[in-house]
């Protein structure tokens, strides 16, 4: 019997540099968006369920787009990334916040949707079909207080267009993650100039430099992790909760320096592309149609296929 497989798409964001809700930009020829070829990919590479982290006025928006879309063809639930699992002590002084809490609690509010294995990936990153193959390699055979990283090259993640949040990744010799930095990260002819987010020095380093872009894979044990490190979170942010992020890279180094978990670094050649401006829409929508006339693809993009 085929184990189940969860995709959880983070969809909660605000996309604010974008200056618009960049999850259901169209860049398909039929108004398709990323998350359609998100899905598509992973329905093929073996994911049996969809569960999508989104603020709850938007759901409206999804149901009728995405929703509509892909419930023909695999199971679709949704979760709202709310505060209602946030201790009580702490309620009262986040109860004015906009932003969504970060990655790490949106994930949590997703806790009662997922009971098998588990990837996360950002509503608004095209990972590429051999990303999602990879990630059901690893899910099938997961191993007890292992998790994945899927990796990309840092160099094939960046535009031209402006700087770009990643993960920068120091890996040892097994392939096993030692320590993920978020940094801001930016072409600069052929180096990547990069600023850690915790404020440590700025440096440039290779295209081939390891870079994450949160597409990691899970078992449900992460729950109760993210359970144990929110209140822990919350009171050494207590004077920052309007603007401190609860982010899963954050939870994943804590995890590491205690020996909790081994994260194992499985990477990719999938091509990364992303709509982090607005000028990048064009080369997602170039590089789609090219796929759909390599019939990676096809114009529209479930046809033939029999559920």
């Amino acid at each position: 019997m085929k184990k189940d497989k969860t995709l959880l798409i983070m969809a909660a964001g605000m996309g604010s540099r974008f200056g618009g809700l960049k999850q259901i930009e169209p860049v398909g020829p039929n108004g398709e968006f990323i998350i359609d070829y998100s899905i598509y990919d992973a329905k093929e590479a073996g994911f049996t369920k969809v569960v999508f982290i989104i603020k709850e006025e938007n759901y409206d928006a999804f149901k009728k787009t995405i929703g509509k879309r892909v419930e023909p063809h695999i199971k679709v639930e949704y979760v709202f990334q709310t505060n209602n699992n946030i201790p009580l002590k702490y309620k009262e002084l986040i109860k004015d916040r906009i932003k969504p809490l970060g990655t790490a609690h949106a994930i949590l509010c997703a806790k009662d949707k997922i009971n098998e294995p588990f990837a996360i990936i950002n509503a608004d990153d095209f990972y590429g079909k051999d990303a999602y193959i990879k990630a059901v390699s690893y899910l099938s055979n997961i191993k007890e207080n292992h998790y994945g990283l899927i990796a990309y090259r840092l160099g094939n993640t960046l535009t031209e267009n402006g700087a770009a949040k990643r993960g920068v990744c120091k890996v040892n010799d097994n392939n096993e993650l030692i320590e993920l930095i978020e940094s801001s990260t930016a072409l600069v002819g052929d180096l990547v100039t990069v600023e850690p987010l915790d404020g440590s020095a700025s440096y440039k380093t290779t295209k081939d430099t390891i870079a994450s872009m949160n597409m990691l894979l899970f078992t449900p044990s992460l729950f109760k992790i993210l359970e144990e490190k929110l209140p822990i979170f919350l009171e050494n942010n207590k004077n920052n909760l309007e603007k401190c992020e609860f982010l899963i890279p954050i939870v994943l180094n804590e995890c590491l320096e205690e020996k909790r978990v081994i994260v194992d670094v499985i990477e990719t050649n999938a091509t990364w592309y992303g709509v982090t401006y607005k000028e990048d829409k064009e080369l997602v929508v170039n590089a789609i149609n090219k796929m759909i006339k390599e019939k990676i693809y096809n114009k529209n993009l479930y046809e033939g296929k029999n559920e």
